[in-house]
């Protein structure tokens, strides 16, 4: 009996502790007049409902909005986070514009502070390193890229980040076909990097190894097969190419 009144001591104890956060952040936020009676006359049930309402929801709403606002008027947020660095120039705030910057397209502005972020303990940031490796693709600067890439090359995540086709791709421009066929070699994997295979083939095509080339090229369309339209997701296109390449090989 004693341990049942303890129990509820303390479950009385966290309702109220509940009830009253909730008043105190519905009077702040002048909500009061809708939810005070709820909270009141149903503490936990009005407490928990209140939560989710007022603070989880309108969170998740004003995330929400905070994107859709980002895709149709880019340049504010590329405006607002330039100021927030003016303001305080830390490494998080420059890799915030930095990657705006790369989405945005601004490639010079974006290579510009990621080049500034890679100094002492972030000398060697992976995510930093993979993203200026994506703003010298753009810029066609394929050598700087071969000199960067080996810095985090080693690691899992490079390999699934299309920062490594893009050193691959780099490879191959630069007219270094054996590191060139090792990179693509490595995203060759079964039921993934459809886009990375199909330039494989190509590559491969391109230097004289036919069958490897069409063995690579076939692997693609056979797992195509048991693949369902929304598994295959924005790959279709990169196995279409394969079957047209198979097609006009075959000729």
């Amino acid at each position: 009996m004693m341990q049942f009144f303890q129990g509820f001591s303390q479950y009385y104890v966290l309702v109220i502790g509940l009830q009253g956060v909730c008043a105190f952040h519905s009077i702040r936020r002048g909500t009061q007049s809708k939810w005070i009676w709820i909270i009141v006359f149903l503490p936990l049930v009005g407490s928990l409902a209140y939560i989710f309402t007022e603070i989880i929801q309108r969170r998740h709403v004003s995330s929400v909005q905070e994107g859709v606002a980002t895709i149709i008027n880019p340049t504010g947020r590329i405006r607002k986070l330039e100021r927030v660095l003016k303001f305080s120039d830390t490494f998080a705030n420059r890799t915030a514009l930095a990657d705006a910057y790369l989405a945005g397209g601004n490639y010079t502005q974006a290579v510009n502070l990621y080049e500034s972020c890679l100094t002492h303990l972030f000398s060697n940031s992976e995510d930093v390193i993979k993203n200026l490796i994506q703003a010298y693709f753009h810029l066609g600067r394929y050598e700087d890229i071969i000199q960067l890439a080996p810095r985090v090359a080693g690691d899992l995540t490079f390999l699934k980040s299309p920062a490594s086709l893009m050193y691959a791709i780099s490879l191959e421009k630069c007219n270094l076909p054996e590191q060139a066929e090792q990179a693509y070699a490595k995203l060759n994997l079964r039921f993934s990097n459809y886009e990375a295979r199909y330039r494989y083939g190509l590559f491969l095509l391109s230097t004289g190894k036919r069958q490897e080339a069409l063995k690579i090229l076939q692997g693609i369309i056979d797992e195509a097969q048991h693949m369902s339209r929304s598994e295959k997701g924005t790959s279709t296109g990169w196995i279409q190419k394969a079957e047209q390449t198979l097609r006009s090989l075959a000729q």
